[in-house]
């Protein structure tokens, strides 16, 4: 039989010399170096759509380029525009002449 999760789960855990608390809940997990209080949290939906294996391959991208700001800024100019394009396109102004 299966012990339900009804309580987080905490656990160490050592990556690289570095001690980590991995803390596992029925909404997901969290990974925090041990001593500090902000870490990486991924819900069980996320690792379900495969959404941490596309940051990590993001991060990687990034760290190889050498130049991550500009990266993430081009990323969230994308994201904008890609936002802009979707948005329905604006009402003429009154008094506007429409083309015919």
């Amino acid at each position: 039989m299966v012990t339900p999760l009804d309580r987080p789960l905490r656990r160490v855990v050592t990556i690289g010399d570095v001690p980590y608390v991995v803390t596992i809940t029925s909404e997901g997990l969290k990974l925090v170096q041990k001593g500090h209080r902000k870490g990486v949290e991924i819900s069980w939906q996320d690792v379900l759509e495969g959404e941490p294996t596309l940051r990590a391959q993001l991060q990687k991208s990034l760290s190889a380029s050498g130049d991550a700001k500009v990266a993430t800024r081009r990323a969230a100019t994308n994201a904008e525009s890609e936002t802009a394009e979707r948005q329905p396109p604006a009402a003429p102004a009154r008094g506007s002449k429409r083309a015919r």
